[in-house]
């Protein structure tokens, strides 16, 4: 699979934007967080990771993106699609950025600067920064009325594939567990050789890898490991975020320790039940909400869940993103979403299983993106 998306992607993406910016009467969206700037750019670097530099896109109502960068970011911008690049020396703590932004966005629009303040959104730029631009803007700063949540719910078909890439490297190195996972050996050393399997299977980063080893089921599911050696009788647990070209995957695998008991075989295959259950119902128009009611049925017996609060949720250039599978939320599915489904049960006291599936919304029958797990619990 190629690297990127060809031009006419993020052609696409600009023109639907820019549709939905004239409806809701903004004269541009101001972007400031990596997954939103990568969006409309393919700008993909680690060098996020530092806080120490703010970075800035401008989306106008007409025209090309306008990139604000530091200009150690320049030469990777430029290998985009991106033409005006507009960069300063940063960090600096006097002003960073802070005029180039105000004086490109006053030179491009004089309506009302939109940035996304929704659910999952957060401002990557000092606060007092966003106020001295804010006072020094023409127009306007708003609410981008919830422009970037809608576009980036629903995948291209590009999208889609980048994903379903990354959960088949993940599928692949789930395939390995045996050779790395039996008993006597620590769970952090499961992790750390996980780790080292997905990226000899093709990863690019493994920013997220949770799991367990615990008798009778675990009792949390995003602890770090701890170095105690896998016992007979014990619940491995691996929930992988792999990262291949800027898209993640996220599911998991429960593995026995050798042979399961029947009270744990039957919760497993509960889980695997509860997918197909959620399967079932995942078409376009159904709500988030009954795709966790469908699930929940299974699991508790429509009691509501567990205190882990949803039972999946949406995913790409993020691990989560997007809807989340409870009783609250009425997202109505479209085609093109990308979601996780992610039902949990009890198995005792503090005790649980979790399973986890990744399933693309079609105008049929949702296809699955993770290769399915079977009822049966693979034994090591």
């Amino acid at each position: 699979m190629s690297r990127g998306f060809e031009q006419r992607e993020f052609e696409t993406r600009l023109n639907a934007a820019q549709t939905l910016m004239q409806e809701a009467g903004l004269g541009a969206l101001l972007l400031t967080t990596e997954p939103d700037v990568r969006y409309f750019t393919g700008y993909l670097t680690r060098f996020w990771e530092s806080p120490s530099r703010p970075w800035f896109l401008i989306v106008p109502a007409s025209g090309k993106p306008v990139a604000v960068i530091p200009s150690i970011g320049a030469a990777l911008m430029s290998q985009t699609w991106i033409e005006d690049i507009r960069t300063w020396r940063a960090p600096d703590p006097l002003d960073d950025g802070v005029s180039l932004l105000t004086n490109t966005l006053n030179a491009l629009t004089r309506g009302a600067v939109g940035t996304p303040m929704g659910y999952e959104s957060h401002l990557r730029m000092p606060l007092g920064d966003w106020k001295r631009v804010q006072a020094g803007l023409h127009g306007d700063a708003c609410e981008d009325a919830g422009i970037m949540a809608r576009l980036r719910g629903v995948k291209s078909s590009a999208e889609i594939a980048k994903i379903e890439n990354a959960c088949g490297i993940a599928a692949r190195a789930f395939a390995r567990v045996p050779e790395i996972a039996a008993e006597g050996v620590p769970l952090s050393q499961v992790f750390r050789d996980f780790q080292r399997l997905c990226l000899e299977e093709g990863a690019d980063w493994v920013p997220y890898l949770a799991g367990a080893s615990e008798q009778g089921g675990y009792g949390d599911v995003i602890s770090p490991a701890s170095d105690r050696p896998l016992s007979a009788g014990d619940v491995l647990m691996l929930d992988t975020g792999l990262v291949h070209d800027g898209y993640f995957c996220d599911y998991d695998r429960n593995f026995a320790v050798g042979p399961p008991t029947e009270h744990i075989a039957a919760a497993h295959a509960r889980l695997i039940y509860a997918i197909d259950e959620a399967a079932d119902v995942a078409r376009a128009g159904t709500t988030a909400a009954q795709l966790f009611h469908a699930m929940d049925r299974i699991v508790t017996g429509g009691q509501g869940g567990s205190d882990a609060g949803r039972l999946g949720h949406g995913l790409g250039m993020q691990l989560t993103e997007g809807l989340s599978i409870t009783p609250q939320d009425h997202t109505v599915l479209e085609p093109g979403m990308v979601i996780t489904l992610e039902p949990g049960i009890e198995t005792g006291p503090g005790k649980m299983l979790v399973h986890e599936e990744n399933i693309v919304i079609t105008d049929g029958a949702p296809r699955f993106l993770s290769p399915r797990a079977p009822a049966t619990m693979v034994q090591l």
